[in-house]
């Protein structure tokens, strides 16, 4: 027996297994709830922007998965269709086959019909002639009678000699034989065309019962087709209802990307989730890996943790500080170069923008030990006058200025470049080197660099894949 703790368990067990289905029954319920779309398409007055974003995150997975959920029923609609088409084109078929051998049939009968006609006016003239030979034959049985009536004195006195006699009883037998043969003949003759007659008017019949079957066969084939028909079209009216349905549900999955991706906002700390969002929707404006554009981001400046560590304070030598020490330090930014675009840069962010930029006090990268000029602003790291070669391009997408220090704009920047680099190089690697060196080049830093970002990139990559990250790349990429 089992002991009463023991009860207690298997009943507790027993309840939550009775009760799990019907919790996430509800929290399905809920979801769909509160993921409707007319709650969710402006924010609530009610929430903050923190508190909208996180239930636009709750709520974007949900609308992803139905777009996948519709896809299964689109591709299980398509194979409905293809089925019920191929069946109309294979009734098609056997109403063209039918078509072709009733006609077939319909010669035929018309043929033996013709046949059957002239062979009944061959029988009919047979019966004619067979008329003609009785009386012939009646005449001559009839002169035989009369002359074995004759006497011989009578017959012997009508003929001049006994020879004429015999001449004419001869003349008459010989008559009668010939017209029994004739009579004969024509009698096999009038045989033969009725058998024949019966043959084909057996087989017209035979014909004609094939047809009446084959156009029965051809309604009900016909019939069966307009069925097949009127269902494609109801499914055709689903497969397009759904269409539409996955459109709507992409679009709103991808507006509310496209809200999460504003509600990250400008110059804050961005958690890995949210950056990972941010480079998808970047990245699938340009058609690019969002690995890709991840690895990049993360070579460059640990995507927005580490966007540079000086600042420029003279602009006609490009010369500046360690922003951690003050220290002085040079070539910080190219004076003629660059400089005169980082100002116009700040100061049209200041206007439009409505922010308190200071050029003088705004990090940017600090030159290479290698050698070179720094400069570089943001997340993706451009220098200045390579950014106003893609800020119109930023812009065409926002609707507002391009703003090299917003993870989205910088994110959008560098994936134009990307796409770009592989528009004219062909491969991802080719355009990592021409984003760190210009254009591509078998040099060791190139190399390095493109190493680096693929590597990177391969690491994003698996986790956007499968959801989980080995700690090596964790480290590399800065989230240990």
């Amino acid at each position: 027996m089992f002991s009463r703790f023991s009860k207690t368990i298997l009943c507790f067990i027993l309840i939550t297994a009775f009760l799990l289905p019907i919790i996430n029954g509800f929290a399905q319920e809920n979801l769909e709830e509160i993921c409707q779309w007319e709650k969710i398409e402006e924010k609530p007055e009610n929430l903050s922007d923190k508190d909208y974003e996180s239930l636009l995150k709750k709520c974007q997975p949900y609308y992803e998965e139905k777009v996948e959920e519709i896809e299964k029923d689109i591709t299980k609609t398509q194979q409905e269709k293809d089925t019920l088409k191929n069946k109309i084109y294979i009734l098609e078929n056997k109403i063209k086959s039918l078509d072709y051998q009733i006609y077939q049939g319909n010669i035929i009968i018309k043929d033996l019909g013709a046949q059957i006609q002239d062979t009944q006016l061959s029988i009919d003239e047979t019966n004619l002639k067979i008329e003609e030979v009785k009386r012939n034959l009646s005449n001559v049985l009839q002169l035989q009678y009369e002359e074995d009536q004759r006497s011989s004195i009578t017959i012997l006195l009508a003929e001049e000699t006994l020879t004429g006699l015999f001449d004419e009883l001869m003349a008459l037998e010989a008559i009668n034989l010939k017209t029994q043969d004739l009579l004969k003949n024509i009698k096999n003759l009038k045989f033969n065309l009725e058998g024949q007659k019966k043959s084909m008017d057996e087989e017209k019949g035979d014909l004609e019962n094939v047809v009446m079957i084959q156009t029965l066969q051809k309604q009900e084939s016909a019939k069966t087709k307009e069925q097949q028909e009127y269902f494609w079209k109801l499914t055709e009216e689903e497969y397009q209802k759904q269409l539409k349905e996955k459109e709507e549900t992409a679009k709103k999955a991808a507006e509310i990307r496209a809200k999460i991706y504003e509600l990250i906002g400008i110059r804050k700390e961005v958690t890995y989730e949210e950056a990972l969002e941010v480079a998808k929707y970047a990245a699938s404006q340009l058609g690019i890996r969002p690995a890709l554009l991840l690895g990049v981001l993360s070579q460059e400046s640990a995507i927005g943790k580490n966007v540079g560590q000086c600042y420029v304070k003279n602009t006609s030598t490009g010369s500046g500080v360690v922003a951690y020490s003050g220290k002085a330090i040079n070539n910080v930014m190219n004076p003629t170069r660059d400089i005169p675009h980082f100002l116009n840069i700040i100061k049209k962010l200041n206007s439009d923008k409505g922010l308190n930029l200071d050029p003088f006090e705004t990090l940017v990268s600090c030159p290479m030990s290698f050698g070179g000029w720094g400069g570089a602003m943001g997340p993706a790291q451009f220098i200045p006058s390579t950014w106003v070669l893609y800020e119109d391009r930023v812009k065409e997408r926002t609707g507002n200025s391009a703003d090299p220090w917003d993870l989205r704009d910088a994110s959008l920047a560098a994936s134009t470049y990307l796409k770009d680099g592989i528009n004219k190089y062909g491969t991802e690697g080719k355009a990592v080197q021409a984003y760190f060196c210009g254009s591509p080049k078998n040099t060791y830093w190139c190399s390095w660099y493109e190493k680096n970002v693929l590597y990177l990139a391969d690491c994003h990559q698996n986790f956007i894949t499968s959801g989980s990250m080995s700690l090596k790349c964790q480290e590399a990429i800065g989230l240990k």
